[in-house]
């Protein structure tokens, strides 16, 4: 293969090789990889937007994301508001196996925790910040439909 490039003084993305041509990622979870890493801070990045911008569908798309969550590539920690919904906020790590709050190349490292506080630090890049999906009611009846993501 030959590689044609072009000049882009903007708009682009550097992605690691490690993500684009890792051997146990899905096709699928290396795409959404991508798309994730290329969105700027608090885009939102839960699997009904990622749904709606990909024909891939919600279970696909849930199944992508927890690959990555498994390489250390996305880390998802859900959180109480001071109003006391509950959110899930998202990290992308654009090298495997760093922590929220972890200090970037050339950072000092982050004041130790004090007890009680929220386990992110609020200057943590965060991606977004979404409500977590509702608990099934029981009572309601078999639970998710077979067949309902988009294709």
């Amino acid at each position: 293969m030959t590689h044609i490039r072009q000049y882009q003084p903007d708009r682009y993305t550097i992605i690691g090789n490690h993500l684009a041509q890792h051997r146990e990622l899905s096709l699928t979870a290396i795409g959404v990889g991508t798309h994730i890493l290329s969105l700027p801070e608090g885009a939102p990045v839960d699997i009904r937007t990622l749904a709606a911008r990909f024909p891939e569908g919600r279970d696909r798309i849930a199944f992508a994301l927890r690959e990555l969550e498994a390489h250390g590539y996305v880390e998802r920690v859900r959180e109480r508001t001071p109003g006391g919904r509950v959110v899930t906020r998202t990290y992308a790590h654009n090298a495997p196996g760093g922590q929220a709050g972890a200090p970037e190349a050339g950072e000092d490292a982050p004041p130790s925790r004090v007890p009680g506080e929220s386990p992110v630090p609020a200057e943590s890049p965060v991606l977004a910040e979404c409500p977590a999906p509702a608990e099934p009611d029981p009572a309601a009846g078999a639970g998710p439909r077979r067949g309902s993501a988009r294709r």
